[in-house]
C-alpha cells in the first residue's frame, strides 16, 4: 500500500513563505509524476504544480513565479517552496502521485491571513 504523507503546512502572514513536503513510503523514482494540489472552501480541487521523473516542471498561472516544486530522490520527498503567499493561497493542499493509478495524501491545511 503506497502512502504519501504531507507536512510543513501552517499559518502565515500575506507576504510570506512556506515549504510543503510530501514523502512516499514507496520509492519515488518509480512514479510518473508528483504533484500538488488544493481545495479551498467551496471550491473543487485544483492543480498547482507538478514534476515528471525527468524533471520537468509545471504550474498554474496562479501560482507562476511564486511556487516551485522539487524532489530529493534520495529522501522519497517532493516540495512545494511558496513564497509571496497571498490570502487566496489559503487551502489545504494536497501531494498526489501517479504510477499507473493515482496516489493521494491526506492534506496540510495553509492558512494565509491579510
Amino acid at each position: 500500500q503506497v502512502q504519501l504523507v504531507e507536512s510543513g503546512g501552517g499559518l502565515v502572514q500575506a507576504g510570506g513563505s512556506l515549504t510543503l513536503s510530501c514523502t512516499t513510503s514507496g520509492n519515488i523514482v518509480n512514479f510518473d509524476n508528483m504533484g500538488w494540489y488544493r481545495q479551498a472552501p467551496g471550491n473543487q480541487r485544483e492543480f498547482v504544480a507538478r514534476i515528471f521523473s525527468g524533471g520537468r516542471t509545471g504550474y498554474a498561472e496562479s501560482v507562476k513565479g511564486r511556487f516551485t516544486i522539487s524532489r530529493d530522490n534520495a529522501k522519497n520527498t517532493v516540495y512545494l517552496q511558496m513564497n509571496s503567499l497571498k490570502p487566496e493561497d489559503t487551502a489545504v493542499y494536497y501531494c498526489r502521485g501517479f504510477r499507473g493509478t493515482e496516489y493521494w495524501g491526506q492534506g496540510t491545511q495553509v492558512t494565509v491571513s491579510s
